[in-house]
């Protein structure tokens, strides 16, 4: 009895739940209906019970052939479905192996075994199939797409740990398309001729005939061989065209033509230089081309004989640079900039100026020559200064201001320089270009829209967007002297600069030129020459250099530190749990130079901020500029510096060293 009743002899179509219900609701009302006509008729009762019993056999057959059809189609279905997978597990262009527990291949489709040739590669170790291939599969992120290279084939390697499945899709007509398309973006370039005008004014027009014939042949060869087109536009001003893939090939042979034409042209004794500002990865060209115009105006900005490569969403890549940059300003730049500085003053309300943070002697003394420049056309100018962090020299000149009470109080700090900011107002910038290094950021930010910049540093990727003015001459000799040979050009009718302001600005002018041996030019002793007569104290001078006791002892302990790198390399580190004064830091560096065999210096302090300080200093044969834009920092090629945070000292110092060792002169470096 029980078997009768068992599921398996139920109709297929009753296990269905709804279907049952269906059908006990209409077996209810059918037997209603039959209560209710033998009620009404006994006759009429058995015709209804004949025709319902009827209507059931009826309903109850095409129910049962409708569910062995839906049955029969479910596992038509089933069936195709599973061959379906298997063929695509066979077919489909996705390679698919299943690994054992022990790296053993237990299956492949066809489409892979195809990868792997004639080679029998079931039940054998994957280490021994195929070494590569096990290497990328176990370097590989778990279910996670990756793409890899495997025999010359690039794929799409997917890897399910759980069910030991790796999925290989080969990528590599599309990787191909991708890479012909990366590589024939468009890069723009200009190439400008550094001092052309200046080498050329003293040579006969034969001459100069064969100097433009040299260097465009040169630049024709260089460009052929790189796959590039050449237009020449002026005398001094070239524009090249280029693929991506060309100027990664040039950019790996690190521009080469710049030490070509400069040792060709040195032999023949018109040294010339080439500077480049080189643009890529926009599709629109207009914003390509103005991004090269960028790119090129910051090789000039940083001296020129170098490359500036950039595109507009990445940060700068440098090339060359090694050599001083000669000097090339005439007197009637000089002129231009002060007529202009002179008619921006006229057009403010009043004047604000700035050095950098922890100022020295140039940034001070500069900051009073434009004061005074401000005075004698009758404006008022103010000088932003952090008394707090000023060293001991800069004290002491702030000391002998209070005999002059009008400069005295003129020197404000930044809080009240930002109350006293208007929208008329002019900032001047000197000595540095970088708003991040500014006494105050906040003031720059204030009147970023009229700044003007007056400096000697080359020019780093950080800088303003819209100067109203900017003269950047990396071959002078300090910004004092820059600053200095404008007063000629200045109305004389105010009062002129005065023995104090004279001999802070000699004193700058000295102390970055290092007593007259660096970076010393005509155009230096003129200006040191033009503030003597201007009454330029020099005992005064000696005053604001002398240095304390504490200081020089600091500076001492620092030196008997001193280990050697390459033979040619002086390197001092601090102590991680000893601050030391920049300052200090820098006078040690300069210091070792004068020891023998040594060309660089380098000094690895802890600063009182927390931050790691390195000052560089070199004689001109090593290029420390570029190792500190390696850290971050900038400068000259021989006066450098970064400052680092959130390392230790230990790890500056391995990171100095890292490049150091690498390459005795770095050639390119980003900021």
């Amino acid at each position: 009895m029980n078997k009768l009743f068992s599921r398996a002899n139920v109709p297929e179509f009753l296990q269905n739940r709804r279907l049952r219900g269906i059908a006990m609701m209409t077996a209810g009302l059918a037997i209603l209906g039959i209560v209710l006509a033998f009620l009404l008729n006994w006759i009429f009762g058995i015709v209804i019970l004949i025709l319902v019993g009827v209507a059931t056999l009826m309903v109850f057959n095409t129910m049962a052939e409708i569910g062995a059809d839906t049955t029969q189609y479910i596992s038509d279905l089933s069936f195709r479905i599973q061959q379906g997978e298997q063929e695509a597990l066979i077919r489909m262009p996705p390679g698919v192996m299943i690994l054992g527990d022990s790296d053993q291949i237990e299956w492949v489709n066809p489409y892979l075994q195809h990868y792997f040739g004639d080679t029998d590669v079931l039940n054998r170790s994957l280490t021994a199939v195929d070494g590569e291939l096990a290497k990328l599969i176990a370097d590989a992120p778990a279910q996670t797409m990756t793409t890899v290279t495997w025999r010359d084939y690039r794929f799409t390697l997917y890897v399910q740990p759980d069910f030991h499945a790796v999925y290989l899709y080969d990528i590599t007509h599309y990787q191909l398309i991708q890479e012909q398309y990366d590589n024939e973006k468009i890069a723009i370039g200009q190439i400008f001729l550094d001092n052309y005008d200046e080498i050329t004014q003293s040579m006969t027009d034969q001459d100069i005939s064969n100097l433009r014939n040299y260097v465009t042949n040169e630049l024709s060869t260089w460009v052929q061989q790189f796959d590039m087109y050449l237009k020449q536009l002026d005398d001094d001003h070239y524009f090249i065209l280029a693929y991506a893939k060309s100027l990664a090939a040039i950019e790996a042979d690190k521009f080469k033509i710049l030490d070509t034409i400069r040792e060709s042209t040195s032999k023949q004794n018109f040294p010339l230089t080439l500077s480049m500002g080189i643009a890529y990865g926009d599709p629109n060209l207009n914003k390509l081309a103005d991004q090269a115009q960028s790119n090129l105006d910051l090789a000039l900005g940083r001296g020129g004989d170098q490359v500036v490569v950039k595109a507009a969403d990445q940060e700068a890549r440098y090339y060359g640079g090694k050599t001083n940059p000669m000097e090339k300003r005439t007197r009637v730049r000089a002129r231009m900039i002060s007529q202009a500085l002179q008619e921006l003053m006229n057009e403010s309300d009043q004047i604000f100026v700035q050095g950098h943070s922890q100022p020295d002697m140039d940034s001070l003394g500069a900051c009073l020559g434009i004061r005074r420049i401000a005075k004698m056309n009758n404006k008022t100018c103010w000088i932003v200064l952090d008394k707090e962090t000023v060293h001991s020299d800069v004290q002491r000149l702030l000391d002998n201001l209070k005999q002059y009470p009008d400069i005295d109080a003129s020197i404000i700090s930044p809080e009240t320089a930002l109350e006293k900011a208007t929208d008329q107002s002019m900032l001047l910038m000197v000595d540095h270009s970088k708003p991040s290094i500014s006494i105050s950021a906040d003031l720059y930010h204030r009147l970023e829209n009229r700044v003007m910049i007056i400096d000697h540093h080359r020019r780093g990727e950080e800088f303003p967007e819209n100067p109203l003015l900017v003269y950047i001459e990396p071959y002078a000799s300090s910004t004092c002297e820059l600053i200095t040979e404008m007063f000629e050009y200045q109305s004389q009718e105010g009062e002129p600069i005065n023995k104090l302001e004279a001999t802070a600005m000699l004193t700058g002018i000295f102390v970055d030129t290092k007593h007259f041996s660096l970076r010393t030019g005509t155009r230096t002793f003129d200006a040191a020459s033009y503030l003597r007569s201007a009454g330029a104290d020099a005992v005064e001078m000696q005053q604001y250099m002398k240095e304390n006791v504490d200081s020089y002892l600091q500076r001492n302990h620092l030196i008997e530190m001193v280990e050697f790198v390459n033979e040619d390399m002086a390197l001092i580190v601090g102590e991680e749990d000893q601050s030391y004064d920049p300052v200090t830091a820098a006078q040690a560096a300069d210091d070792l130079l004068n020891m023998s065999g040594v060309d660089a210096s380098f000094v690895v302090t802890r600063r009182a901020d927390g931050r790691v300080g390195i000052s560089a200093r070199s004689l001109g044969e090593i290029n420390v500029q570029l190792t500190m834009e390696a850290m971050g920092g900038g400068g000259h090629l021989s006066n450098a510096a970064t400052q680092i945070a959130d390392k230790t000292v230990a790890e500056v110092r391995q990171q100095l060293l890292d490049i150091l060792t690498h390459s005795d002169e770095p050639e390119t470096a980003t900021t």
